[in-house]
């Protein structure tokens, strides 16, 4: 038997499935939960995982598969037979694509460049290049894409040609993945951590090192969102 809280989880990763076509962040999980942190959406998983409701793909990013139901909720289904939804992290933007923006409740984005060396952020933008975003992968306030441009952020399951949803602002939390721009000029996609006056731009990949920088020379553009991928 599940408690309220499982089964409210469950129900909401399911209808998240069903009406977008991706799995819900921790972020948005957490909010429709009313919960305080994301660690309590963390026991909540692993709890659906071990009960046989849940299944997570390990190494892709927002990765749910709802393998069964509740018998109040499967009964209250159609009465053909169930299938589990699979959603596959990073997902390509195409699928939504098949449909106008209006019609699938998506969004243009602006497709700034790869993020490059020796440029701010908005000498990167293409004002041709567009992308259509799900309204379910955003949330308050203005978004751009990025497409990535190396292998720095590998082990956090980003790569060299992905691109990042990007929610514009100038704060971000410890450990939060930003767009920084260091000393007015460099742009770099990086885990942010604060350490007393100085700002750690950490990669998530083991080849390459740490920048820890005075706090005045960073200054923050946005934070990772979201991610699309296509194969």
């Amino acid at each position: 038997m599940l408690t309220s809280k499982q089964h409210e989880l469950l129900v909401f990763i399911d209808r998240h499935l069903r009406e977008t076509g991706c799995s819900p962040s921790f972020e948005e999980m957490k909010e429709a939960l009313d919960l305080r942190s994301k660690s309590g959406i963390h026991r909540l998983i692993t709890a659906l995982e071990e009960r046989g409701f849940l299944r997570r793909h390990k190494h892709r990013a927002r990765a749910l598969e709802v393998v069964r139901l509740p018998e109040d909720l499967a009964t209250a289904r159609s009465p053909q037979r169930f299938a589990p939804n699979v959603i596959q992290g990073n997902f390509s933007p195409r699928l939504p694509a098949v449909k106008s923006a209006s019609e699938t409740g998506a969004v243009s984005l602006p497709l700034f460049g790869k993020i490059a060396a020796g440029l701010p952020i908005e000498a990167l933008r293409d004002n041709d290049s567009e992308i259509e975003v799900p309204v379910s992968l955003l949330g308050a306030g203005e978004h751009f894409a990025l497409e990535v441009d190396g292998e720095s952020m590998i082990e956090a399951g980003i790569l060299d040609g992905d691109t990042v949803i990007i929610k514009r602002g100038e704060t971000a939390e410890n450990g939060q993945i930003v767009v920084a721009l260091v000393d007015d000029n460099e742009v770099t996609l990086k885990r942010l951590r604060r350490r007393g006056n100085s700002i750690a731009l950490e990669p998530a990949n083991a080849k390459f090192e740490t920048r820890i920088l005075p706090a005045e020379r960073v200054r923050v553009q946005g934070r990772l969102v979201a991610l699309f991928r296509r194969y």
